[in-house]
């Protein structure tokens, strides 16, 4: 079989960017080696020999920003982050600066690499947690083809307003669609699909209740789809909205953003194929209001 050929069926390398390597296209356009040399696509392979691809230089077009990044996991293929709240991941006309996306574009830039950030899983401005990041056409292809397997899982904790369970069973999978409820505005709700809802389902668990007398829900929830706002708009439809969460629900004084966070990612390695579980430590905000909550059942 040729290196062409195991690079497509066996790792799933798209045919686009087989022909960008092939063709040298810019700058930095990549190579192919098999057993430390040179070589072409159309060269015949053997069980052992080793197989090496580099993916070509790309420039992103997002100015370089000097902040701080928690850096979970990290290798040629892929970026994990343990985001912080009160920081939009991408630039939009609202937030043109100070996002996620310019604080990669810096710590790329420091790191001597040249790749177009891109954002396999997004997490609301005032959001935490892990973020999933592709460094290359290859890793986003192949963690999104996982994603629409139902391939990756996402895990979250989040603090819900009253006692859950007055309402809903301990666990389960809360499936109904969303959709916009006004076209020029980001607020979402439960919308039947005739109407323009799209499917969404929600997995979730209870883990405790606060023990102080305020009623408090601490839930852990996996997305099964990934709608934005889902897991706000979910809980909130059955009146026990994200502590904290203006837009769906209240403020609150015991924090001061929506009490939501990205716990976990379980995903395989786009270029190796080993499963990776990745967890996101706590903020201390989310850990102080745990402790106040407690975990009484």
């Amino acid at each position: 079989m040729t290196a062409r050929g195991v690079l497509r069926r066996a790792k799933g390398v798209s045919q686009r960017l087989v022909r960008k390597i092939a063709h040298g296209e810019g700058e930095g356009a990549g190579a192919l080696y098999i057993n430390g040399c040179a070589a072409r696509f159309r060269d015949k392979v053997k069980k052992g020999d080793k197989i090496w691809l580099v993916f070509p230089d790309e420039k992103s077009w997002i100015e370089p920003e000097n902040i701080p990044l928690d850096v979970l996991f990290e290798d040629d293929d892929i970026l994990v982050l343990n985001k912080q709240p009160g920081i939009v991941v991408h630039p939009t006309k609202g937030h043109r600066d100070g996002t996620v996306a310019g604080a990669v574009v810096y710590h790329m830039k420091q790191r001597g690499e040249s790749y177009k950030p891109r954002f396999i899983s997004r997490l609301d401005m005032d959001t935490s947690g892990v973020l999933l990041i592709g460094k290359n056409s290859h890793a986003q292809n192949n963690l999104a083809k996982q994603a629409a397997s139902g391939g990756v899982g996402k895990y979250y904790t989040a603090v819900l307003e009253g006692r859950l369970e007055d309402d809903l069973p301990r666990s389960g999978i809360i499936d109904l669609p969303i959709g916009l409820e006004k076209p020029d505005e980001p607020r979402r709700i439960v919308l039947c699909e005739n109407d323009g809802g799209y499917p969404s389902q929600t997995e979730y668990e209870v883990l405790g209740y606060n023990g102080n007398g305020s009623a408090l829900t601490i839930v852990r929830a996996r997305l099964i789809t990934g709608r934005t706002h889902q897991i706000r708009v979910h809980f909130a439809y059955y009146g026990h909205p994200v502590l904290g969460d203006h837009l769906y629900g209240n403020r609150t004084t015991l924090i001061s953003r929506q009490a939501l966070h990205a716990t976990e990612i379980v995903f395989a390695h786009p270029a190796a194929g080993r499963f990776l579980r990745i967890e996101a430590p706590m903020p201390k905000d989310m850990t102080g209001l745990l402790r106040v909550c407690g975990s009484s059942s």
